[in-house]
């Protein structure tokens, strides 16, 4: 065990010694609610959310406040999900006194700051960048490296470091990558690759540089996907597989025949994804549900200059081109953990979800596709959370990788905005201040929440960096983080592992 382990288990287990007093001090904080009638929000207490906490939460809490082992942890990833992105999407769906039946009920909650370093070469090298993006962030839970923006999987000064879904698979977990985005896209990768710029996706991408595999590198992201070889990987970004191997065992071939060719599973619509019974290093699936990002729940709408200080709002409307029933987050996250839960199995899993257009969506001042990709997004923290509580032994973690920068305002703003009506029946002005229309709204550099159920939850509890989830989730699965990259991966005769030959085909094709 690292020294960085050691001290972070010590941390934990001086938590163990007043267990029983934090059950009680728990327990004891319940109010018993007044009158017959719950009082309404102008009433004193109308607007309180914990007034009936009893005893049956003051358990659940504190069995998350063990840090002992879990058998399963599944990371839930909101992209861009910050603060004011989980406000605006509760107060539109429930209203101001409503919860997030998904976000907001996982018992132990903390805040971790985000910032990136700058990159060698840079003047400010090793010193903070307080905004970051998604490459960089995700490296951090990934691999517990603080790095620079555009990188995935490697440190400021270029060298490759184990991520999480690597090293619970060389400890014999099984494992899955799941998102809305893009497979290649920066959150989803940060567990698959390692590469020096985030849009390196194919071998036509001419960001690979150094990593390409013509210039003796691992490969696109795409390429390190196939090496890597979860259990399962479950996006959009076909169109990238469609691009052709310009070096090594498959050469000539296309990414998507590549993976016939290594074994894959690979399916391409909700059907066939139901139909799939088995995700294992022989028969790994490929869900290849878009050619590119997943459409969201709702239609987009537009913001205007001074938007939000329109006199009525608009509600959102459905999305036609969503893919609905089969292929919702919820049920690819059911899925997934429906193929990687093996109770007969001596280790558990390993999975990282992904919403990923709450970003993309803030990123167009597009106030109802962010809203129902926090929706979706919650509906799949529900299904995790219902599968922890019934397996009493899989941790749960959801939280974001950056902020964004929609804003609830008073009224019309310089900026971009939009008005919704609540479901309060009142209205939400929402302004997006960071970029003229047709621009991208930015990211801001505020610290997120995060929140865990089940063992070890402990670990998200205070203010912590985003590299502390690293440690926390790698200590609950009780890995070993010594384990080294060793990249490019080696293929052909001698490699040991027959889906690195060309022409295995193996049983999933």
């Amino acid at each position: 065990m690292s020294l960085g382990n050691s001290r972070r288990l010590a941390r934990g287990g001086a938590i163990i010694g007043g267990l029983g007093l934090a059950v009680a001090l728990v327990a004891g904080t319940g109010l018993a609610a007044s009158g017959s009638s719950a009082p309404t929000p102008d009433q004193p207490g109308g607007a309180a959310r914990n007034a009936n906490l009893g005893l049956k939460d003051a358990k659940a809490i504190a069995s998350s406040l063990l840090p002992i082992p879990a058998r399963n942890v599944i990371l839930l990833i909101g992209d861009g999900m910050g603060d004011s992105e989980i406000t605006i999407a509760r107060d539109y769906l429930y209203g101001a006194g409503g919860t997030l039946p998904g976000i907001d009920a996982l018992p132990i909650t903390g805040q971790y700051t985000t910032y990136s370093l700058y990159k060698d070469g840079d003047p400010n090298a090793g010193k903070p960048d307080y905004d970051p993006d998604s490459a960089s962030t995700g490296t951090a839970w990934a691999t517990g490296t603080k790095t620079y923006d555009n990188a995935i999987g490697v440190d400021i000064h270029g060298a490759a470091h184990s991520n999480l879904l690597e090293l619970a698979k060389a400890s014999g977990l099984r494992t899955g990558d799941v998102t809305t985005a893009e497979i290649q896209d920066a959150t989803p990768a940060v567990q698959l690759a390692h590469v020096a710029a985030r849009s390196c996706y194919g071998p036509d991408s001419p960001t690979c540089g150094a990593d390409a595999l013509v210039a003796g590198g691992a490969g696109s992201i795409t390429e390190q996907l196939l090496d890597t070889r979860p259990d399962l990987a479950i996006g959009g970004g076909s169109a990238t597989f469609a691009q052709t191997a310009k070096a090594g065992e498959w050469n000539g071939m296309t990414l998507l025949d590549q993976a016939g060719d290594r074994g894959y599973q690979v399916v391409t619509d909700k059907a066939a994804l139901a139909s799939v019974t088995t995700a294992n290093q022989d028969k790994p699936v490929l869900g290849l549900l878009a050619s590119g990002n997943l459409p969201t729940r709702f239609a987009a709408s537009s913001a205007s200059i001074g938007g939000s200080g329109a006199p009525t709002g608009e509600t959102c409307q459905p999305n036609p081109d969503y893919l609905g029933a089969g292929a919702t987050l919820e049920d690819l996250t059911s899925k997934s953990i429906s193929l990687l839960n093996d109770k007969k199995a001596k280790k558990g899993f390993f999975l990282q979800i992904e919403g990923a257009s709450i970003d993309k969506r803030d990123h167009a001042a597009d106030a109802c596709g962010q809203i129902g990709e926090t929706q979706d997004f919650d509906e799949a923290v529900q299904a995790a959370l219902a599968f922890a509580k019934a397996d009493r032994n899989t941790l749960v973690i959801t939280t974001a990788d950056h902020a964004h920068s929609s804003q609830i305002v008073d009224g019309a703003t310089p900026g971009l905005g939009t008005t919704l009506t609540t479901a309060d029946g009142t209205p939400l002005r929402i302004s997006y201040g960071t970029a003229a229309a047709g621009g991208s709204q930015q990211h801001t550099g505020t610290q997120l929440r995060i929140a865990a159920y089940g063992p070890s939850a402990i670990g998200v509890l205070g203010l912590t960096d985003q590299t502390d989830t690293f440690f926390t989730i790698a200590n609950a699965l009780k890995l070993d983080t010594g384990v080294k990259v060793g990249w490019p991966v080696l293929h052909g005769p001698g490699s040991g592992k027959p889906w690195n030959q060309k022409g295995w085909k193996g049983s999933g094709h």
